[in-house]
Parts: structure tokens; sequence; C-alpha cells
């Protein structure tokens, strides 16, 4: 059975990748190790050791630290009550994101406070 902040890194990895636009291969290539290996790090079915995450850190561009955002003191990912419990996993969630990013940044900041508006309001 995987532990919970495995799957939680492994999703983090999946979401900044995709996030990117970096496919299974690549970051395989970027870090010198075969592509099904990624899928089992993305799946939380083998955990990525300490000089690994940093490899895949480096070629996906953030800090470490990223990998682990979102998770709470004791182990467990945290949920917000509203939310879907795996929202790395939506594909819907994902593109929306990356869409997001596409918008140049002045446009971006009216649409993220309209977004905030609209929640408000419901």
């Amino acid at each position: 059975m995987s532990h919970p902040v495995d799957v939680h890194v492994g999703k983090r990895i999946r979401h900044r990748r995709w996030m990117n636009g970096t496919t299974q291969q690549q970051l395989a290539e970027a870090v010198g190790i075969k592509f099904q290996q990624i899928q089992k790090y993305e799946t939380g079915m083998n955990r990525v050791s300490a000089s690994r995450l940093w490899d895949i850190a480096h070629a996906l561009n953030v800090d470490v630290s990223f990998f682990y955002e979102g998770l709470e003191s004791e182990g467990a990912p945290a949920q917000a009550s509203d939310m879907p419990s795996d929202i790395l996993a939506d594909k819907e969630a994902l593109e929306l994101l990356r869409s997001y990013y596409a918008i140049p940044e002045t446009q971006r900041r009216r649409l993220f406070e309209l977004a905030r508006v609209l929640s408000d309001a419901a």
C-alpha cells in the first residue's frame, strides 16, 4: 500500500509536469531514468528518493518544497470541504489552470477577481 505522502508527491510531480507541457518521456530523459519509473512515481507506487526528487525539481523548474505543498503536519493531504478530494487528478481542473496561466497577467488578474466575486456571491 502506498504512503499518502508518496501519493501526494507523485500527484504534484504529475501536476507540474503537465503544467509545463512536459511528457513523461521528456522528464525521464532529463533525470536519466525510464519513463515507466516516472509513471510509478506519479501514482505513488514507488517512492522518490531525495536525490531523484532534487533532479525532478530542477528539470521542472521548481523548488523541492513545491512537491510537499498542501500536506498537513501529520502527513495526510490537506482537504478543503468544497473541493474534490483529488483536484490534481481532474483533467478539467488542470486544463483550466494551464489556460489560466496562458492569459496575459493583467487580464489574468481581472479574471481572478471576477472568479472571487462570483464565488463569494454563490
